[in-house]
């Protein structure tokens, strides 16, 4: 098989993991208790059920792409103009998403780890690491991903089955307490994450082979996965009400590890959780916004990209947490996938009609062919 890029499936299937996985595994998680409540969990395996059929959508038109940089089969299927704008609003989306990652892994440590550091310093050596990263290339980040999410997954899953000793399943029940409207309306949230799979089509010029249909449900049923584990644990160790009020379920569960008499607070293993997430997915976001702009030379995004995302970083770092966190629990998750689902849509949509111009254009030339031969047998 002819390869094209320098990264596997695998390494895709690993980064969508940890890119998309944290934003599931962490960011989505008060507003699904705070709306789903006791059956939130059940919203999570609604979106999956959805997302399922959406991701042929995406395979469609990955299907159509091949390989190709996306943003030159752009520029061919709807003209320079059209491309560039869509290039331009996709990257400043992008800088936007990180920038709340960013927000909101500086603000944990803060108010976790390092309530005496000012935020200014978290923050300036937080972004010159990112932009290390993201200057680099895919396969760099993908290596380096492969690395770290090893270690994030083993203590995933420690703390997992640790924590059974103090999980009461039956804090799930009753079931539908409330009816579907608090299930129904807590799907965006789930959603909004699984719907970044569309990210993948920005990265298919890197990839070794063609993706299939079932490896766009196998990342969908990890990220389904990656969701549950969490929610589910917040749920049955601290009861849905307490957990709903709970800025950080994820980081709180780390709380109540112990192993015997003698080994306890072993919380600081979040930090390697965390930081690493928020590290590989700040990069990658920044790593596409950069290749959307065609930005080749390592100085210009230093002296372009970066000074945007510092600003950003710094409106958002100003607001207060209150307020932050109700900006995106109410409105950027919902926005975040309001937008990608547009994306999706219209690349489709694209993708539809460059298929049926170049049936027409085969056809045409058929028919050039057809006439050519009967004029050479008539003469």
């Amino acid at each position: 098989m002819k390869r094209v890029g320098p990264i596997s499936i695998i390494h895709i299937v690993a980064l969508s993991m940890t890119m998309i996985g944290l934003k599931n595994h962490v960011t989505i998680l008060p507003p699904i208790l705070k709306i789903g409540g006791r059956d939130g969990w059940m919203s999570v395996i609604l979106a999956t059920i959805i997302i399922f059929g959406w991701i042929f959508l995406l395979y469609y038109v990955h299907k159509q792409i091949g390989q190709q940089k996306l943003t030159q089969w752009l520029k061919e299927a709807i003209g320079p103009k059209m491309s560039t704008l869509f290039r331009y609003v996709v990257s400043i989306f992008l800088i936007v998403l990180a920038a709340v990652t960013m927000r909101e892994a500086i603000q944990w440590m803060k108010t976790t780890f390092l309530p005496t550091t000012s935020i200014l310093v978290l923050l300036i050596i937080y972004i010159v690491l990112c932009i290390l990263l993201a200057t680099t290339n895919i396969q760099t980040i993908a290596i380096l991903n492969v690395i770290v999410l090893f270690g994030v997954l083993v203590l995933g899953f420690f703390v997992a089955f640790v924590n059974i000793q103090v999980k009461d399943y039956s804090l799930l029940r009753p079931f539908l307490e409330h009816g579907w409207e608090p299930v129904i309306k807590a799907t965006v949230y789930p959603a909004a994450g699984f719907v970044e799979l569309v990210l993948l089509l920005f990265l298919q010029q890197h990839m070794k082979e063609k993706m299939k249909w079932y490896h766009f449900a196998i990342i969908l049923f990890l990220l389904m996965g990656l969701t549950l584990g969490p929610l589910l644990g917040a749920i049955t160790e601290f009861g849905p009400t307490e957990a709903g009020k709970q800025i950080y379920p994820a980081y709180e569960e780390w709380g109540l590890v112990s192993i015997g008499q003698f080994i306890e607070h072993l919380d600081f293993f979040s930090i390697y959780q965390w930081l690493t997430g928020a590290f590989i997915r700040v990069g990658l976001l920044l790593f596409i916004a950069i290749e959307l702009l065609n930005i080749k030379k390592v100085k210009h995004v230093w002296f372009i990209i970066t000074p945007v995302f510092i600003a950003i970083c710094l409106v958002l770092t100003i607001i207060s947490d209150n307020l932050f966190l109700n900006f995106k629990g109410n409105y950027f998750l919902i926005i975040t996938f309001i937008f990608f689902f547009i994306v999706s849509i219209f690349l489709f949509i694209v993708a539809l009609f460059n298929k049926n111009k170049k049936k027409k254009k085969k056809k045409k030339k058929k028919k050039k062919k057809k006439k050519k031969r009967r004029e050479v047998s008539e003469a």
